[in-house]
């Protein structure tokens, strides 16, 4: 800062007659001291104020600044929280913490990881810089998994980190950011490496504050902190840097290093320069006034009245955020929320000598390895495609990425719960208690899922249960929950009550719960036929028959002589005509359109029929049948039959709070044997459970069925804690193993079933009903309704046209009886008759009249 006001104070062109001049305090890191030093600036009736340093003292001071009109400006006071509306006199002229957690945020990002562990200063600007990260992390679906808040810097000791770090090292987490001060921060490194926490597999991310140090002090300090990354504020290459950086070390004779937060400072005071002396252009006056809320405030030995008001504060403050200048540090300009524009960052990997730089964060592009000012001008994309970085060498001089987890220290494998199942042993047991060893369907599928991982897991498997009876799977989870188990293993199926405490894998095996009831053979008799179609079924049906055929000869009578004849042959041709259309062996042909329609629809009609009695017939003389009256869930809720469970399923929670069924009825079955029996002596009606082992029940045992659909949807599942990586990678192999097809050559070892000849899970056979068939007969009968309208419309209009009223001379009282006989005579007579009958009528009354004339 004094070279600032050198270069300043010899350039006329700054200030004119005027000189900056400025005053240093230092508080040596004590908040009291640096109260009363900003308040002896401020008694002096300074224009503008640089500092303070740390945003604990920012927050102290703001509120001063803003009574007293007194610009503030810090570069290093960078807490997210110091809000321009609140602290409207105090300015960051650095990039605040939200850029470079942002920065971070998409590094973790980036690498694929999902969770961090976050190790910073119990401040103001270490709690709110946490704060900002983890609210960027969860927008990316990512998490701080712990955080661990060490003392201020004055205060932390090397013990107090100790203590935080043998936490850290006992989690899964093994991503950690560092936002502390460079005390505590090298103090942490310093510890971790003590811990062994700076190997293989750790990765260690440092705010600012480290490239920092390593910027002002000799490379042999990156000894111990090889591998970590850091962020360093991006300053652009220019000659006007390098000429100063020279001057610089001539300044210090390279005792200290020039970081950027050193420019940031020097370009401060140019901004402080230019906006006074936008101020004096602007005609203002510097002038100072009292400020009456401090009259004779503080009493005799506190002169408070004496911190005067800077009357032209407001129009500095203004000419300050309206800079636009090219400092040290590149383009100098405030965006609208007061934040410096174009904010970026370098990466920084810590070498053995010294440091790489291995990319680059910019708020507009994201990660790059190109300048950021190269690429300013091209469409923003912050696509994951378009991220990129260099090679890193990690902590323990690899090179391959960490996964960013790994397994806490509990004695160096993982216990994995394993089912203690004494039946259905095919999916999963215990077959030895003093030499612990695993077997099943559930087992093979994990160890080949296992197999399938890019890194070792050391594991056991601890059997749970007593071996007498099947365990209660809610409490094998629990035991996750409970850190009893670090996973558990086998025929475990994914509810919405379990995944509440514990993350599951991909689903291995599709399950559900279904209904088995007991099926026999049906004993038939000399009326099996009678079975296919219900009574009203029959009734329908045999009805249906002589109504089409009414129809048929409704329409065909007048125009067709094979409906034509004695009543008693017309009765007969009307049921040999209706019945024949079932064998389609009539054998009468037929000529109005209307009667072809309606025949059209009924023979499909009668196709069907025919058809589904055949089918239903077949079925009922070749399947078994139900013994009970239990067809699925639905008429096992409605009954009041009691009902089998498996021992340790979740059917009972389930049949009991979702489905309302009343814990009486239900009875614990603990076996294949035991669901045989009870549904054979009929101590249950029905045995609820999982697909998967009604399945393998139903291989063996030829008289029961399922019923009905399942009720349930989901799978089996391997179980976790919650947030554990570990049941991402197993998902993922998993549906490896599916896609390879070796799941089902594990499912083909173990499961592979020798279903009974006799015995099918579809074998129930219902009786055809009249409602099934319902639109099929409405259509028929609409076809014959129509029909017949059309067909009595047009009758009428003929008879009306060929016999108008005054045709049919009759006596008085009998013209309706009359015409009516006349109408059903019309229509028994056959088309053409009556044509005749109407001429020769005419003629004669034609010849009558004559012969009258002619008397």
């Amino acid at each position: 800062m004094k070279a600032a006001e050198e270069d300043i104070n010899s350039n006329p062109t700054v200030l004119g007659g005027p000189k900056l001049s400025i005053s240093m305090h230092d508080s040596n890191y004590s908040y009291f001291l640096g109260i009363l030093g900003a308040m002896q600036f401020m008694e002096a009736e300074n224009l503008a104020i640089i500092g303070p340093q740390n945003s604990v003292m920012a927050h102290l001071l703001s509120p001063l600044a803003n009574e007293l009109r007194v610009p503030l400006l810090s570069f290093t006071a960078l807490d997210p929280n110091l809000s321009p509306v609140e602290y409207p006199y105090f300015i960051q002229t650095a990039p605040n913490d939200t850029f470079q957690m942002a920065a971070i945020a998409e590094m973790v990002s980036y690498f694929g990881w999902r969770e961090v562990i976050a190790v910073y200063s119990d401040d103001d600007q270490g709690r709110n810089g946490v704060a900002a990260l983890g609210n960027l992390l969860e927008e990316r679906l990512r998490w701080i998994s712990y955080k661990a808040a060490l003392p201020p810097d004055e205060a932390a000791t090397r013990a107090d980190i100790m203590d935080e770090l043998v936490k850290l090292k006992t989690m899964e987490s093994r991503i950690i950011v560092v936002h502390t001060s460079s005390k505590t921060g090298l103090l942490v490194f310093d510890v971790a490496k003590y811990l062994g926490m700076m190997e293989s597999g750790y990765v260690w991310i440092a705010t600012s504050w480290l490239s920092t140090v390593l910027d002002s002090t000799s490379p042999k300090m990156a000894n111990s902190i090889l591998g970590a990354l850091t962020l360093r504020p991006h300053i652009l290459e220019s000659r006007r840097k390098r000429d100063f950086t020279t001057r610089w070390n001539r300044l210090s004779n390279g005792s200290i290093g020039l970081n950027p937060y050193g420019l940031y400072a020097y370009d401060t005071v140019w901004m402080i320069a230019y906006a006074v002396k936008a101020f004096l252009d602007q005609g203002g006056t510097i002038s100072f006034s009292s400020n009456p809320k401090l009259s004779g405030v503080g009493g005799a030995s506190l002169n408070f009245s004496a911190l005067h008001i800077f009357d032209g504060g407001e129009q500095l403050l203004h000419n300050i955020l309206r800079t636009n200048m090219t400092g040290l540090t590149g383009p100098i300009r405030f965006s609208s929320d007061r934040s410096l524009i174009n904010p970026s960052y370098d990466i920084i990997n810590v070498m053995k000598m010294g440091s790489r730089k291995i990319g680059y964060w910019s708020n507009y592009y994201g990660l790059s390895t190109v300048p950021p000012e190269t690429i300013y001008w091209k469409q923003t994309n912050r696509s994951s495609t378009k991220q990129q970085l260099h090679g890193v060498v990690w902590p323990g001089r690899t090179v391959k990425k960490p996964r960013g987890w790994g397994f806490a220290s509990k004695g160096g494998r993982l216990r994995i719960g394993v089912p203690y199942r004494v039946s259905f042993k095919d999916f999963v047991t215990v077959n030895n208690r003093t030499n612990i060893t695993a077997q099943g369907y559930c087992i093979d599928v994990f160890l080949a899922a296992i197999k399938l991982l890019p890194y070792d897991v050391p594991y056991k498997f601890v059997p749970f249960g007593d071996g007498h009876r099947n365990p209660s799977y809610d409490e094998l989870v629990n035991m996750i929950k409970l850190n009893r188990f670090d996973a558990a293993v086998g025929d475990i199926v994914i509810v919405t009550n379990r995944t509440k405490g514990v993350d599951f894998t991909q689903p291995f095996i599709e399950s559900g719960l279904v209904v088995v009831v007991p099926v026999r053979k049906l004993n038939l008799s000399a009326w099996a036929f009678l079975r296919p179609f219900t009574p009203w079924m029959w009734c329908a049906t045999a009805s249906s028959f002589p109504i089409v055929g009414t129809v048929i000869w409704i329409l065909e009578h007048r125009f067709n002589d094979e409906f034509r004849g004695p009543p008693t042959k017309q009765f007969i041709t009307i049921l040999w005509f209706s019945f024949s259309t079932l064998f389609s062996t009539h054998r009468e042909a037929i000529m109005n359109p209307l009667g072809r329609m309606v025949l059209i629809i009924w023979l499909f009609v009668v196709l069907i029929l025919t058809s589904s009695y055949t089918a239903s017939l077949t079925s009922i003389l070749t399947v078994q049948k139900l013994t009970s009256p239990i067809k699925g869930i639905e008429s096992l809720i409605t009954s009041t039959g009691p009902i089998g469970f498996q021992v340790g399923s979740f059917a009972e929670n389930y049949l009991i709070m979702e489905l309302g069924i009343d814990k009486s009825r239900l009875h614990p079955l603990g076996s294949p044997e035991a669901y045989a029996s009870a549904l054979m002596t009929g101590k249950v009606a029905a045995v609820v459970d999982e697909h998967p082992y009604v399945e393998r029940f139903l291989s063996k045992c030829c008289k029961f069925s399922i019923v009905g659909e399942g009720f349930t949807r989901g799978g089996w599942g391997f179980a976790f804690p919650r947030g554990s990586p570990l049941a991402v990678d197993m998902s993922t192999a998993i549906l490896t193993l599916s896609e390879t097809g070796k799941l089902q050559e594990i499912h083909d070892k173990w499961l592979r079933q020798k279903a009974c000849t006799s015995q099918s899970p579809e074998n129930v056979s219902d009786r055809l009903q009249f409602e099934s068939f319902l639109g099929l007969f409405l259509l028929s009968g609409i076809a014959c309704v129509l029909a017949l309208f059309i067909y009595f419309c047009l009758i009428i209009r003929q008879f009306i046209r060929r016999f108008p009223r005054d045709t049919i001379p009759c006596s008085n009282g009998s013209s309706a009886l009359a015409r009516i006989q006349m109408f059903l005579s019309f229509m028994d007579e056959k088309e053409g008759r009556w044509k005749n009958k109407l001429k020769r009528k005419r003629v004669y009354m034609s010849s009558s009249s004559s012969d009258s004339m002619g008397l």
